[in-house]
């Protein structure tokens, strides 16, 4: 069985690295004074420039999967006209910011992408002085502020529907479970922050080295942890290309009270498929996008190009929706922050979301409970937006 679930966690590793690059980032953007934003002439095409790693090795499928989709998304527009060019930033963070300047000299209003942290911050940087704002594919919300948006689905975000729904039922001691790496810390702070705003306490925090031996070592001190402090919440950030497999393997081995205490987790539970088989898992939370609009993405992406779209296509979608909502109200600053920032939001591919003030974004999420290897809905995601 540990054969098995290590040889997954390998086959995913190249997924892993795809979903970390794009939170990860050495910088943080320079804080400036907000621009107003671009006037623009909604008689005429607007011009939005394309950013993406089309030339980077490791992202190339990536890279055609996010234009497919936001070609798609253009070809959905009515009464909108959008003029798309492509720039490739070869994922390098020097290059992203020559494509930026460029696609502005070129006329561009506004950016969508880069994909990596590092890429967006840069092309922001390039651009703010002109007031062109960034719509990056990035996670990462250290590199949100100024002019750079983030459309990435955030911990933070799931973090705050995760424990808001878990408060709803009554839980109020969590112990959280991580990997002491960048993306477990990221998953654990963005968890200890939503406790803060909810009835939820974080009673303890118990890491592990993300190593076989580490994860089997740390699954008896989380039972200790649970117990020793009454807790009734057990938080996981683990993915299944990371510790979840094992951890789901191990923890109703460990003797945990799983009548009393509620299973976790901000990472999708059911991608892949066969995760879901997991004894540990049974009963457990986690959440996830709205299923019927994005399957009926998937299905009209599949027939246009023939292939699955990546887990990340959406985003680009998700992108021009935005911004083709926005130039259909047929105001010259629609593009501007106030515009994207709108406390109503968009509708995208998963549902609907929003930029918030930080330049960081709400999505609308679901609470699914694992029941006999399967996934159910628990809490729908909302159909819109609370002001």
């Amino acid at each position: 069985m540990l054969d098995r679930i290590l040889s997954l966690s390998k086959q995913l590793k190249l997924i892993s690295f795809i979903v970390l690059a794009i939170f990860i980032s050495s910088c943080a953007p320079q804080q400036r004074e907000t621009s107003i934003g671009p006037n623009i002439d909604v008689k005429k095409p607007v011009q939005v420039a394309l950013l993406l790693p089309k030339s980077h090795p490791k992202t190339q499928t990536l890279s055609m999967s996010l234009e497919n989709a936001t070609l798609m998304a253009v070809g959905d527009l009515k009464n909108v006209q959008i003029h798309l060019r492509i720039y490739d930033t070869a994922g390098n963070p020097a290059q992203a910011a020559i494509q930026a300047q460029k696609a502005v000299d070129d006329g561009a209003k506004i950016i969508l992408g880069p994909l990596f942290g590092e890429a967006a911050n840069a092309a922001g940087m390039a651009v703010a002085d002109e007031g062109i704002n960034v719509l990056s594919f990035s996670n990462n919300t250290s590199i949100a502020g100024g002019n750079v948006f983030i459309l990435g689905k955030t911990f933070q975000n799931t973090a705050n529907r995760l424990l808001t729904y878990a408060a709803s039922k009554g839980k109020s001691r969590a112990v959280i479970l991580y990997p002491d790496n960048i993306e477990g810390k990221f998953g654990r702070a963005a968890l200890e922050k939503s406790a803060q705003n909810s009835n939820i306490k974080v009673v303890n925090n118990q890491s592990f080295e993300f190593t076989q031996k580490g994860i089997v070592n740390a699954v008896p001190l989380a039972r200790a942890s649970v117990e020793v402090e009454d807790a009734d919440l057990l938080l996981l950030t683990s993915n299944s290309a990371g510790a979840l497999p094992l951890l789901g393997q191990l923890l109703p081995e460990s003797g945990i009270n799983t009548e009393k205490v509620q299973f976790a987790g901000i990472s999708r539970w059911d991608i892949p498929q066969q995760t879901l088989r997991l004894k540990g898992l049974q009963g457990g939370w986690f959440t996830t996008p709205d299923q019927i609009v994005r399957k009926n993405f998937s299905k009209r992406y599949e027939a246009l190009y023939g292939r699955t779209p990546h887990q990340l296509a959406g985003l680009a979608f998700d992108g021009i929706a935005a911004i083709g909502a926005l130039v259909q109200t047929g105001k010259p600053h629609a593009l501007a922050s106030r515009g994207l920032t709108q406390s109503a939001g968009f509708e995208g591919v998963e549902g609907i979301f929003r930029f918030l003030k930080d330049r960081t974004n709400e999505r609308g999420l679901a609470i699914a409970e694992v029941r006999n290897k399967q996934v159910y809905i628990i809490d729908p995601a909302p159909r819109f937006f609370r002001f």
